[in-house]
């Protein structure tokens, strides 16, 4: 049982990575690799470059901004990154790291912690809206990742929590 607001924030906002990271997961599985680092223009992201920047992104202001760790970003690379490496496995065991270590910075953040400022990508920001700004944009991007893996599929893209294709 959650007993405080402090707790309570930490669980909130592990369970809508968690959802998110569901729903990437779904459409990432039923993808091949091809397709994980398939642009859908010259100019557009694939979905493999979107996972480098949202672990990138978590890891930033989660990991590091929240947790302590290091920063270690390399926004650049995420987008550079053209495949087939890193596969679709090994890029989701990435993402699943990284979910790990945010689950373990957002479950430990005390009312001070959420409260207090530091600094994420040369801005201030409090803890809660460093880690509010991340898990929005793990939304937006999943929501990104749905679209462009029903585009890919078309009726062939299966829903979460059906058997049968989209009709």
């Amino acid at each position: 049982m959650i007993k405080s607001l402090d707790s309570a924030l930490g669980h909130t906002l592990v369970d809508e990575l968690t959802s998110a990271f569901g729903q990437i997961r779904h459409c990432v599985d039923q993808l091949d690799d091809e397709q994980v680092w398939r642009r859908p223009e010259g100019d557009r992201n694939a979905v493999g470059n979107l996972l480098l920047h949202l672990a990138g992104n978590l890891r930033q202001y989660i990991v590091s901004g929240l947790g302590g760790a290091a920063d270690v970003r390399d926004r650049p690379a995420e987008f550079s990154a053209r495949g087939p490496t890193p596969g679709k496995r090994e890029l989701l065991g990435m993402f699943e790291t990284v979910f790990a270590d945010c689950r373990t910075a957002l479950e430990k953040q005390t009312a001070e912690d959420w409260l207090r400022v530091r600094t994420v990508q040369n801005m201030p920001h409090t803890g809660l809206a460093a880690a509010i700004r991340s898990v929005a944009h793990c939304r937006g991007h999943a929501q990104e990742i749905i679209h462009m893996t029903r585009g890919m599929l078309g009726e062939r893209y299966r829903f979460a929590g059906r058997g049968a294709t989209s009709k």
